[in-house]
């Protein structure tokens, strides 16, 4: 059987290209565009101005993508709310929305499972399951604004999954979250997140695309990188740094950064002021992130004086830097962890093998 095509993933373009094939008058492209993006209906049979009989073609020939909630836990310290989402082959993506003073921000998966093997994410055990469609990406926001009927006015590709590695879905998502006729989410309040796939890196600085990088350094050198990240064997700090240089100089946004704080492995004295050394006279800002404790690991976050003095030397020697807020910290905020947890609950009642 053929499987149905998404419509949720289409552009406009596309989306005249098919009505016309189909008989149809292009403007109901937009329609149909607006319906899905800036209305956030569930189904073709919410959009009441579409003609009985297209909407029953597009039933029959289109899949709808949409997600359902399987869990949701609610942080009672900062409100920040994590949900677990089943998509329709029975696969589990976690996304997270964080309440700020100046708006909400929602973190994303842009993949069910990771094949980057950070040794210190609960998100690479188990390895890569499949990319998600852009549809996917797209409804992980629109479905926790449903939910929360709340307005999220920034958006963080930064959950389970590495970015790059879903490249064109990644590319497609932006483009249609950031479409006027839609959700018209600016480009300016999207960030993505990579473990380094410098091809990647490359390739988005082309797009037109003024979006927020961040690069997950997490080391000041290449030998602890490669202890911490096995993708660091495939390029040194130097070759990501030159690749970020380049975008900065494209499209003028400033590198973020991020650097995970494990207790005795990367947040010396030592460590810091060569982390200094090494973003020194660049545009950017690090952000460091105290590590999650993850069960399957045997990483430990760094104490707070530790984490203070890294801070410390860093903005001694001119360098940008904020320490992450841990958002949700009661309520297993580690990327991967309620996932994980959702599967072995499966396994432990028969549902897999």
């Amino acid at each position: 059987m053929q499987e149905k095509l998404d419509v949720k993933s289409l552009t406009i373009t596309e989306l005249k290209e098919l009505l016309i094939g189909w008989g149809e008058q292009p403007f109901r492209a937009e329609q149909m565009f607006r319906w899905m993006h800036a209305a956030k209906v569930r189904s073709f049979d919410d959009m009441t101005n579409l003609p009985k009989q297209l909407r029953e073609r597009l039933n029959s020939e289109c899949r709808f993508t949409k997600l359902k909630e399987a869990e949701r836990l609610v942080s009672e310290e900062d409100g920040t709310s994590k949900f677990l989402f089943c998509l329709n082959d029975g696969q589990a993506v976690e996304s997270v929305l964080m309440k700020y003073r100046h708006g909400n921000s929602v973190c994303i998966s842009s993949q069910v499972g990771c094949r980057m093997g950070c040794r210190f994410c609960a998100s690479t055990i188990g390895g890569l399951v499949r990319n998600l469609t852009a549809s996917e990406l797209l409804e992980q926001v629109y479905e926790i604004e449903r939910i929360s009927e709340e307005t999220v006015s920034n958006v963080v590709v930064m959950g389970t999954g590495e970015p790059m590695d879903n490249y064109d879905n990644l590319v497609r998502f932006i483009r249609l979250i950031s479409a006027k006729e839609g959700k018209n989410l600016s480009v300016r309040s999207i960030t993505v997140s990579t473990c380094g796939i410098l091809e990647g890196i490359g390739r988005l600085s082309e797009e037109g695309l003024p979006i927020t990088l961040a690069l997950s350094l997490h080391a000041p050198n290449d030998r602890i990188r490669k202890e911490l990240m096995p993708t660091a064997s495939l390029h040194s700090i130097s070759e990501l740094l030159a690749a970020c240089d380049a975008y900065y100089e494209k499209t003028s946004r400033r590198i973020t950064y991020e650097y995970s704080l494990i207790q005795g492995v990367n947040d010396s004295v030592s460590c810091a002021k060569e982390l200094s050394e090494l973003l020194s006279g660049r545009n950017c800002h690090v952000n460091l992130i105290p590590v999650n404790p993850v069960k399957e690991r045997e990483f430990r976050k760094s104490k707070q004086e530790a984490i203070q003095n890294f801070k410390n030397i860093l903005e001694k020697n001119r360098i940008n830097v904020t320490i992450r807020r841990e958002m949700g910290s009661d309520i297993n905020a580690a990327c991967g962890q309620l996932r994980r947890s959702y599967r072995e609950n499966d396994i432990r009642n028969g549902e897999e093998e």
